[in-house]
């Protein structure tokens, strides 16, 4: 069966008369990946080296390695400098966001919408904290 979208997703729910079946007929429509697990898949599907994606992501080496490796809950800031360093669209970052346990882009947000301008623009860490700076917006906090 081919996956549902959102929107699917939430009018089933809204019509279900038991969560259960729900639950049971939705099953591989939810997602169930840990961060880590996500990055790797992310690696696979854009063919993307894990040390270019660190050293694009201008994160300590060592504390990058961690968290692909499922050892680190990094905060929301980094999570956006890899999502940066991976070239990820604005939908892709939430996705990465959603993963690591944190809020999605809020375009409402003035920062937010920065980095989502950032992510759509393939903007680099740097040029992302550049453009906030500009703004004076804080910057990503890095390293």
């Amino acid at each position: 069966m081919l996956a549902k979208d959102t929107a699917q997703l939430e009018n089933e729910l809204v019509e279900a008369d038991n969560m259960k079946k729900f639950l049971d007929d939705n099953e591989e429509n939810f997602r169930r990946f840990t961060l880590a697990e996500y990055l790797r898949r992310l690696l696979v599907e854009k063919k993307l080296s894990k040390a270019q994606v660190i050293k694009n992501s201008q994160l300590d080496e060592g504390y990058a390695h961690h968290i692909f490796g499922g050892r680190k809950n990094p905060s929301r800031e980094k999570v956006l400098s890899l999502a940066l360093a991976m070239e990820l669209s604005p939908k892709e970052a939430d996705y990465l966001l959603y993963y690591a346990g944190h809020n999605r882009l809020y375009v409402r947000d003035e920062r937010d919408a920065v980095l989502a301008f950032a992510l759509e623009n393939h903007k680099t860490v740097l040029q992302t904290n550049e453009l906030l700076e500009e703004l004076k917006l804080s910057p990503l906090l890095v390293g």
